[in-house]
């Protein structure tokens, strides 16, 4: 297999890519198989050197170089991890998380695609969010090969402004069906326009999400951390208000979702998206092995 290397010391391609950020990548072999957009892309790690394929060779070398510096920006290489995870407060549960997370990195998604998934995300599982991401494509994306396998590209909003509810409902979204297809639809028409809230400040931004059908402060919290690169972003589900609770505010029988807001602005500061993945990864992964044990 034809492969180029990147350079991508303090990196965790396999942790990065199942931390629940992304739900669309596929475990082939040695590496993996997904899409950056609208490139097919097949991954793998050797130490610190990240091998990457794409679905169509590119010609010239001008425009292979272009894209390996996709794929190095969708990783977020150049982010500072060390600073970042000098930065966390010091204090047992952040400690672990650190610890165990290093290399994790925040992607940068595509904006549709991000905030359509997290829509689709409410109330669900990562195996079930996996699941509905592969149905929404594999029926209203671009089929793409790599690596002698099928992807297929996440479907624009004009290709859902265009479905209906039923239809989406065949894709295991349920009651998100209706929402996802009139945000769909807000974005089609150009009423929401992605691209130009990312000049909003981050209050703006939050209040301009949360306007979207589907979009409460959760998710858009999670739309402005992993595609907006708002690091600061700190989404609060059941797994992170569970760490938080058990963890910071243990001694407090009653504390409101305000309160627990409010702490995190402070206390994590301005990595607090990054934290708050450490803290929701661990958490997960840690339940797993609990429960596989039991």
């Amino acid at each position: 297999m034809d492969l180029t290397r990147i350079e991508a010391s303090d990196f965790d391609l396999a942790m990065t890519l199942n931390s629940g950020q992304v739900f669309h990548w596929e475990k082939i072999g040695d590496g993996f198989c997904g899409m950056i957009g609208d490139r097919a892309v097949y991954a793998e790690q050797r130490g610190e050197i990240l091998e990457v394929r794409f679905g169509e060779t590119p010609k010239p070398p001008r425009q292979a170089r272009s894209l390996l510096k996709i794929v190095a920006r969708y990783f977020a290489l150049d982010h500072p991890l060390e600073e970042i995870c000098a930065s966390f407060p010091c204090d047992p549960v952040m400690d672990v998380a650190r610890d165990f997370c290093r290399g994790l990195r925040i992607i940068r998604q595509p904006q549709w695609e991000c905030l359509a998934t997290f829509i689709c995300s409410s109330m669900k599982q990562v195996a079930h969010i996996r699941q509905i991401s592969q149905a929404l494509r594999q029926r209203f994306g671009e089929r793409k090969q790599i690596c002698g396998r099928e992807v297929f590209s996440f479907p624009s909003p004009d290709a859902l402004a265009r479905t209906t509810e039923r239809e989406l409902r065949k894709c295991g979204l349920g009651y998100r069906a209706k929402n996802l297809l009139a945000t769909a639809r807000r974005v089609a028409s150009g009423e929401a326009d992605l691209d130009s809230w990312s000049a909003l400040s981050e209050r703006q931004l939050r209040e301009q999400l949360c306007e979207l059908p589907g979009v409460g402060m959760k998710v858009a919290n999670c739309v402005m951390l992993f595609a907006y690169e708002r690091i600061a972003a700190f989404p609060i589900d059941v797994w992170i208000e569970r760490v938080l609770r058990e963890g910071y505010f243990v001694r407090r029988r009653k504390v409101t979702a305000k309160a627990i807001a409010e702490f995190v602005a402070n206390y994590f500061g301005a990595y607090g998206g990054y934290a708050q993945q450490y803290l929701f990864h661990h958490a997960r992964m840690t339940a797993k092995r609990a429960n596989s044990s039991t």
